[in-house]
C-alpha cells in the first residue's frame, strides 16, 4: 500500500458539495492507495505508521497529541506515466479489492484511539487543505 501523507492545519474533503470529512490541525491528511497484492496486514502496517509518524511540530506523532488524520482513497497513487503522456491505472487495485483495504486502514487507526475523518470510496471529491510546513512524506508499506 503507498500513502501520500501531509502535516495540516486544516483539511476537508466534499463530495457533490456536501463535506464529508474535515479536520483541524494540527493534523495529518492522508491519501491512500492500493495495489492487486496488497492485504489487510499492509493495511494495518500503514495506518500504525501513520499513526505514529514524527512529523508533525516538535516532531511529534499524531499518537503523541492525539492529532486527527483524514484519509481519502486514491487509486491514482498507482499511477504509471513513464511512457506517453497519458498515465495507465494498471497497478491500482480494483475496487473490491482497495475499498476493503482502505476502510481497514481507518478502521485500524480508529483502533489504535485516532480520531479519523474520512472521504468516500470511488466517488469525485474536491480535497481542500493547509499544508503545514510544508510538509509532504510518501509512505510505502
Amino acid at each position: 500500500m503507498r500513502a501520500v501523507v501531509q502535516r495540516v492545519g486544516h483539511a476537508s474533503v466534499t463530495v457533490e458539495g456536501k463535506t464529508t470529512g474535515e479536520i483541524t490541525g494540527p493534523g495529518l491528511m492522508a491519501l491512500v492507495g492500493a495495489t492487486h497484492t496488497d492485504t489487510e496486514v499492509q493495511a494495518r502496517r500503514l495506518a500504525a505508521k501513520m499513526w505514529t509518524l514524527r512529523i508533525l511540530e516538535g516532531e511529534k506523532s499524531c499518537s503523541d497529541i492525539g492529532a486527527p488524520l483524514l484519509v481519502v482513497s486514491q487509486f491514482t497513487l498507482y499511477g504509471d506515466a513513464r511512457k506517453g503522456r497519458r498515465p495507465t491505472w494498471q497497478a491500482a487495485a480494483p475496487g473490491p479489492i482497495a475499498e476493503p483495504l482502505v476502510d481497514a486502514v481507518v478502521n485500524e487507526l480508529r483502533a489504535l484511539g485516532a480520531h479519523v475523518e474520512t472521504g468516500v470510496f470511488g466517488a469525485q471529491m474536491s480535497v481542500s487543505l493547509t499544508n503545514e510546513g510544508p510538509f509532504t512524506v510518501i509512505l510505502e508499506v
